[in-house]
């Protein structure tokens, strides 16, 4: 960025220059200079950039998601860091309309009431059952790797997972369609669900599935999403839980069995990656946890 100054150096001759001198334009000029220059010095310390290996570091977004939003909303801001998050196996539970479903359909992404925050109740057919469990209030960011991590508004994330007890609903439990349900993302990139932490069963380490859509009426099927991956479970918030809530016996004995490390989906992604993948946690077993977590689209 060029710096622009206000003084320019004439030569009117020494008759001009006798005139000219004075205190009060001395001290005029020698202040002007320094604010010229102390600018330029504030200028090139703020111009710095730092990245590392596949993180981003953001820089404000030229595209429509940097404009402030107008109103009250605050002005969208992009993601700290990001990577774009592998893909990975969307299982043999999705009832996304991609396998069939021994449950009351095979893709729950048409059904009415689908789009909701709370995703613990049943919402189709006539069962009012809500799954127990832990509560996890979980957000989720979903950002542009390739526009210096920029948040992507309206996109549409099918989220789902377990029970208590490792069981997926409109496959094991066909008649229950509880924890699946579809958020879209604000402004900020952002969608939030309250349902609970996952159990562990045989041979996977605790995990919650998504997929990504571009916009909701994408959503409506299940063969266009833009990214189907998996979130990890931190190891602390799995130990406590499994310890210390009711209902989670079996998670605990099936957890002693796995490792972040040796599991099939997780186990070859990098460890920024699984960084990512791994959402931030605090709260308790007790009163629940809130959670986030970041996801990277390489579009």
């Amino acid at each position: 960025m060029a710096l622009h100054q206000d003084i320019h150096e004439h030569d009117f001759g020494l008759a001009h220059d006798l005139q000219a001198i004075n205190a009060l334009a001395s001290r005029r000029r020698a202040l002007r200079w320094f604010a010229g220059a102390g600018a330029g010095a504030l200028l090139t310390a703020c111009d710095g950039s730092d990245s590392a290996g596949a993180v981003v570091t953001p820089t404000p977004s030229p595209g429509a998601s940097a404009t402030p939003t107008p109103g009250p909303t605050s002005t969208p801001t992009p993601t700290a860091g990001c990577v774009a998050d592998p893909s990975e196996t969307n299982g043999p539970y999705p009832a996304d309309g991609t396998n069939t479903s021994s449950g009351l359909t095979s893709n729950a992404l048409t059904a009415a009431n689908v789009v909701r925050s709370d995703i613990r109740p049943s919402f189709i057919g006539s069962s009012a059952a809500v799954a127990a469990g832990v509560q996890v209030t979980l957000t989720l960011t979903v950002v542009n790797v390739n526009s210096a991590c920029a948040p992507l508004a309206g996109y549409a994330v099918y989220l789902w997972h377990c029970d208590r007890d490792g069981k997926y609903s409109l496959y094991d439990l066909p008649n229950e369609s509880y924890l699946r349900g579809v958020g879209v993302t604000d402004a900020n990139g952002q969608v939030s669900f309250t349902t609970i932490f996952p159990g562990c069963y045989a041979g996977r380490w605790p995990h919650i599935h998504f997929e990504v859509f571009s916009s909701l009426s994408n959503a409506t099927s299940g063969r266009y999403a833009a990214l189907v991956s998996q979130l990890a479970m931190p190891a602390a918030a799995c130990s406590e839980v499994y310890n210390n809530a009711g209902g989670y016996g079996t998670s605990l004995r099936n957890l002693g069995g796995v490792s972040l490390s040796g599991d099939n989906v997780f186990g070859d992604n990098a460890s920024a990656q699984i960084a990512q993948q791994t959402p931030a946690m605090s709260g308790s077993a007790a009163v629940g946890y809130t959670a986030t977590a970041v996801i990277g689209l390489a579009l």
